[in-house]
């Protein structure tokens, strides 16, 4: 039977469905939303069309198909442009469906693309690599960057179903995986300890480990848990900002470097270990622990320090773009203690400066 998992949002809620290989739902899928008279067009990640042709040619075939890099550079204004215009090609009506095939940054552009287009139509999420499955393709949260900052544009759009298909990390990079499991740590270090100590213990490195999909349902059930809580990051002291534990250092970091040295997960890593070490040095969390959590982001295959030219006045700047910040002050996610986080409203931005220096800045 499919193992399933509810967003309860109301009239809005959705489904995540998870297995190792979905093609033959998503084919049911798609063939009721023919049935019932709906367009269904495919914005894809290249290289996912590539390597998987059983969904291209079998599941989809027939369906328009816009292939699109993966890379973080997707998300601009340009790209936004050229999907808006395929859709438009098409001739979408408001009652049609948009499937996203690919990771995060795909994920994030069609959902995007469709939340704006005719004032919104239906997105469906397929996420391809680990990280988007955790994580970007449940919750709603859409958007494309600017040259100043990450996710400055976007939408809240929730989709109407999510498909958790694991046995598209087969043919996921290595690389890739290590990135998905920053986003897993991040979710054992902010609400479940358990969670934390299993990989501090014994690390994941690999997409044949017989608890990944475990592991990838727990951290949905923790998202949707907090997206169902606080959908549109309001609730004051916490709720779903606590998912930014590392992000707003990461995100800086992404911005400086130009979005082509660091994926977002290997960024989200040193952010993490940023986070601890502001935690430690403000007081909140002793030193053990941010010792051990940078062991467990290494131990992963996660970098934890900075190995490129960037200036740690220049990844203070980008912090305060950041879209968090209030008032012109840095907003941070830290820790009291692993599976405990907190939110700093008013970050001391000297001691900002000293951790990044320590993590390779100059």
């Amino acid at each position: 039977m499919l193992e399933q998992l509810k967003v309860d949002l109301g009239d809005r809620s959705y489904a995540l469905h998870f297995g190792a290989d979905l093609q033959m739902s998503v084919a049911q899928a798609l063939s009721q939303w023919r049935q019932d008279g709906r367009q269904v067009v495919v914005v894809a990640d290249r290289a996912v069309a590539l390597a998987h042709p059983a969904w291209m040619g079998g599941v989809f075939e027939g369906v328009p198909c816009l292939e699109v890099s993966g890379g973080e550079r997707s998300k601009s204004l340009g790209v936004l442009g050229g999907v808006l215009d395929f859709f438009s090609e098409q001739r979408l009506d408001r009652r049609a469906v948009a499937v996203a095939l690919g990771g995060g940054v795909i994920g994030d552009l069609a959902g995007f693309a469709a939340s704006v287009y005719l004032r919104g139509i239906d997105a469906v999420q397929i996420p391809t690599t680990l990280l988007a499955m955790v994580d970007s393709s449940v919750g709603g949260k859409t958007g494309i960057n600017l040259a100043a900052g990450k996710n400055l544009v976007g939408t809240f759009h929730q989709p109407r179903a999510v498909y958790v298909n694991t046995g598209f990390l087969a043919t996921l990079p290595q690389r890739e995986f290590a990135a998905g499991v920053a986003e897993i740590i991040k979710y054992g270090l902010l609400g479940d300890a358990g969670l934390f100590e299993a990989l501090a213990e014994q690390p994941l490195v690999s997409a044949a480990d017989p608890r990944v999909p475990a592991i990838i349902r727990r951290c949905c059930a923790q998202k949707a848990a907090i997206v169902q809580d606080d959908e549109r990051e309001t609730r004051s002291g916490g709720g779903r900002a606590l998912l930014n534990l590392g992000h707003t250092f990461g995100h800086a970091l992404e911005q400086a470097t130009g979005y082509n040295t660091f994926l977002h997960g290997e960024a989200v890593a040193i952010g993490m270990v940023c986070a601890a070490r502001y935690s430690e040095a403000a007081g909140l969390l002793p030193a053990d622990d941010a010792a051990r959590i940078e062991a467990t982001v290494r131990a992963a295959g996660l970098p934890v320090t900075i190995n490129v030219s960037v200036s740690a006045s220049q990844l203070l700047a980008a912090m305060r773009q950041d879209k968090k910040a209030r008032a012109g002050a840095i907003r941070l996610i830290v820790l009291n203690r692993a599976g405990e986080a907190t939110v700093v409203e008013t970050a001391d931005e000297n001691l900002i400066l000293s951790i990044w220096r320590d993590a390779g800045a100059s």
